[in-house]
């Protein structure tokens, strides 16, 4: 399926699998599934934070958080099933079933709302965790099935930078349309529109052929799950990568749920605030991802594990300079966003938000490559799922933390402080076990031979 030697892929923009058919379908299908995840999400959210009585009896903060765990459930429950599908199956026929699901999934989120029913909304928004758990295996699986070894870097990029762009504009679109008279309708106009156009899109995905079609698909999960664990720890540099992935997705999601609150307590600013912050942090990451495939190909390397130890000092030290850099005491009045800017202090909160996204970036899609490169072929998609698995069970354990860390009194800025510490500790400790990070990122900078 490669069009492109490695020699080739080293010396071409990342841009320019945009206009091949061996990526770019793969690329908007991903793009248009996690703008629907989000704009339904955060539309759902809203709608129940600010209406809640009119749906139920439930405050709504146990309500955000209801929606927020029945969204993440299909991934601890269903992934290891889903790597076995596409292990098993052609993974751009399952990209279609997936697509094809989506479509249902936005339409009875419809009929919830002309129903004003709120159980449908939330079975809805279940279906799609369920939906983006079936479909996570088979996107980053399928890369090295269609990319050449020098172009898995820029892949990558592409698609970490583009997942993040989505969110970011789901995240608003929902957000916006939820508080408009008649929203709700533009809501599912939009996401019906938004999946129909994934599934065209993946109609144009390539052939990409099971690596093992005799698997037996097992019945029980939670024996899967393990096994598909037990598959990343046959070879340690895919596994603790694995485990710099969790972390990494541990540590954004922590910095995200903090947005609203940090705003408001912290800054003193509105909610047109949360969204520069929400913005400036993922055109951050977007942009450190891109920036990977360049500074991959510094040394014509398909892959450059050494600058993971790069990405994860910028996340240290952007993070632990972001914690001193917020304002202390009490904000007074909420000021409009003009306001809050106009206070010397924020741009140096903003200015950490967007190196800290950069520095995630680089360190995260080196680590996607390597899993990818290193993972055994006739279980690779099973691999990526327990990926998938980890990434889910860290965020979840992330959120408590933070949530057990803030209700004991301690503010949002000093939790900032922890968490740039803890990545610390994390990194150093997948470093000393794999040195193979270190050393390779001491011969990207020049300190050493290869």
């Amino acid at each position: 399926m490669n069009e492109t030697s490695p020699g080739e892929a080293g010396r071409r923009s990342q841009f320019a699998l945009l206009r091949e058919r061996r990526f770019w379908p793969l690329f908007v299908t991903q793009f248009l599934g996690a703008f629907n995840d989000n704009a339904y999400k955060n539309a759902l959210v809203v709608l129940l934070t600010f209406g809640a009585a009119a749906w139920t009896a439930m405050p709504p903060e146990v309500l955000a958080n209801v929606a927020a765990g029945l969204f993440i459930l299909p991934f601890f429950l269903f992934s290891a099933t889903a790597g076995q599908l596409a292990d098993k199956f052609d993974k751009a026929l399952l990209a279609r079933a997936t697509k094809a699901l989506e479509i249902f999934i936005v339409a009875l989120a419809g009929l919830g709302f002309w129903w004003h029913s709120l159980s449908v909304l939330l079975a809805a928004l279940f279906l799609l965790g369920l939906q983006s758990t079936l479909f996570g295996p088979v996107k980053y699986a399928i890369l090295p099935q269609h990319l050449a070894p020098g172009e898995l870097v820029g892949g990558n990029a592409l698609v970490e930078a583009g997942t993040f762009v989505s969110i970011l504009l789901g995240t608003l679109t929902g957000g916006l349309l939820a508080g408009l008279d008649g929203g709700v309708g533009w809501i599912v106009a939009i996401c019906l529109a938004v999946a129909i156009g994934g599934y065209w899109a993946s109609r144009r995905i390539p052939e990409a052929p099971a690596p093992a079609p005799e698997l037996k698909i097992a019945a029980n999960p939670l024996s899967e799950t393990w096994r598909c664990i037990g598959f990343a720890r046959r070879e340690r540099s895919v596994f603790l990568s694995i485990l710099g992935i969790s972390w990494f997705w541990a540590y954004g999601a922590l910095l995200l749920a903090q947005f609203p609150a940090y705003t408001k307590d912290v800054l003193g600013g509105d909610e047109s605030l949360v969204t520069v912050l929400l913005a400036v942090f993922s055109v951050g990451i977007g942009a450190g991802s891109l920036l990977c495939e360049r500074l991959t190909h510094r040394r014509g390397k398909p892959v450059e594990p050494g600058l993971v130890p790069i990405g994860a000092l910028g996340m240290v030290i952007f993070g632990i300079d972001l914690a001193l850099a917020s304002p202390g005491g009490t904000p007074g009045a909420v000021l409009p966003l003009a306001g809050v800017l106009g206070q010397g202090g924020v741009w140096r909160v903003l200015a950490d938000l967007v190196m800290l996204g950069v520095s995630g970036g680089v360190y995260c899609v080196p680590l996607y490559a390597l899993v990818q490169q290193r993972g055994a072929v006739e279980c690779r998609a099973r691999i990526i799922a327990a990926n998938n698995i980890l990434n889910a069970l860290f965020m979840v354990l992330a959120a408590l933390g933070a949530s057990l860390f803030l209700g004991n009194g301690h503010g949002i800025p000093r939790l900032f402080l922890l968490a740039a510490g803890l990545h610390a500790v994390v990194t150093v400790y997948i470093f000393s076990v794999v040195p193979e990070f270190l050393v390779r990122a001491l011969a990207w900078l020049g300190w050493r031979q290869e």
